[in-house]
């Protein structure tokens, strides 16, 4: 029976004093074999986040069905104030895991990460001056890729198609890309072409990568106000990143950018001595985020949508002509023949 008036019936929820929610799912279910290292690799993840994070930050570690071992030390994380939210639940997927942190939040940004991050100083503040260069910026990675030109992005294809403002231009870091495709089993993932140059997109004196990634990405937190999608049926991979990630980008007229320069590391499931060594490197973050972003809300509707990713796309990412307009936009012959 009740008795009473509930004291907190009708009354709106207090304003947070964070702006920037960081998302990170965690699978580790033992210690073996695959996942070996994976414990000491998600202590240098969670290390290197909290040492480069600004104060305005949340953080919602998520764990996706991980042994006792590892619900263990979120828990103490947690209970010593070091991440405001931890999340159990059964192994239910990736980006399943994802949708339970997002859920009953609201922040303007949200960055969404891998467990096996190592996050670099100033990540923050690179992707904010993405955001504040770009404003039909929706998503950006701290991990420039040379690759990242033609995938979701053809929207940023169509609308600057005839201006200087997109140009290939030269890789600032082209170590960092050789270091992530060491990082992933494959050495060979970039070419000596795809090491040199990559295509950007300007703002008077600012770039930014065309593309992003999926390992370590912020995105507006509007973009999951409305998710056409809120389940995954596949554990990891499929087409879970492309209906949860990407399209809900696209689809609100926004663009997938990258920093031109490397703010965070892949570090896979191997326990190397380089990871120490970075982690060592980082200084405590002296960024102090003073205030929310000026995100203005871009105009889109489906029509546009249609036409920029999916009718324009038909004939764009068509090989002969892809390669044409790889030249138009300052590859040689030759490096645009091989850039595909």
């Amino acid at each position: 029976m009740r008795i009473g008036f509930n004291p907190h019936k009708d009354k709106k929820q207090e304003a947070s004093e964070y702006f920037h929610q960081v998302v990170i799912p965690v699978y580790i279910p033992n210690q073996d074999d695959y996942f070996k290292d994976s414990f000491a690799i998600l202590k240098y993840c969670m290390e290197s986040l909290l040492l480069t994070s600004h104060k305005k930050t949340y953080f919602t570690i998520v764990n996706n069905g991980s042994c006792q071992v590892i619900v263990d030390y979120l828990n103490n994380l947690f209970e010593e104030h070091k991440i405001h939210e931890v999340i159990h639940c059964p192994s239910i997927g990736k980006l399943n895991a994802v949708l339970k942190g997002l859920s009953g939040n609201n922040f303007q940004l949200v960055t969404i990460a891998d467990s096996d991050v190592l996050f670099l100083n100033h990540w923050q503040k690179e992707t904010y001056a993405v955001f504040n260069a770009f404003p039909k910026a929706g998503a950006v990675c701290p991990t420039p890729s040379a690759k990242s030109f033609k995938t979701y992005a053809t929207n940023i294809w169509y609308e600057l198609f005839f201006s200087e403002k997109l140009y290939f231009t030269d890789v600032k870091n082209p170590k960092a890309l050789e270091e992530f495709a060491n990082s992933i089993g494959y050495p060979g993932f970039y070419n000596k072409y795809q090491l040199d140059k990559y295509l950007t997109v300007s703002n008077k004196d600012f770039k930014a990568v065309v593309g992003a990634g999926h390992f370590i990405t912020t995105y507006r937190g509007a973009i999951f106000e409305k998710l056409d999608k809120k389940y995954s049926s596949y554990k990891l991979g499929g087409d879970s990143e492309k209906e949860l990630l990407d399209l809900p980008v696209v689809k609100k007229g926004l663009w997938r950018l990258s920093t031109l320069d490397n703010f965070a590391y892949h570090m896979g499931n191997s326990k190397e001595d380089w990871m120490q060594h970075k982690l060592d490197e980082i200084q405590p973050n002296e960024y102090v985020a003073e205030s929310k972003l000026n995100l203005n809300t871009i105009p889109s509707t489906q029509l546009g949508y249609w036409i920029k990713n999916k009718l324009f796309a038909k004939f764009f990412l068509r090989k002969k002509i892809l390669t044409q307009c790889l030249r138009y936009k300052g590859l040689s012959k030759e490096a645009a023949e091989h850039y595909l």
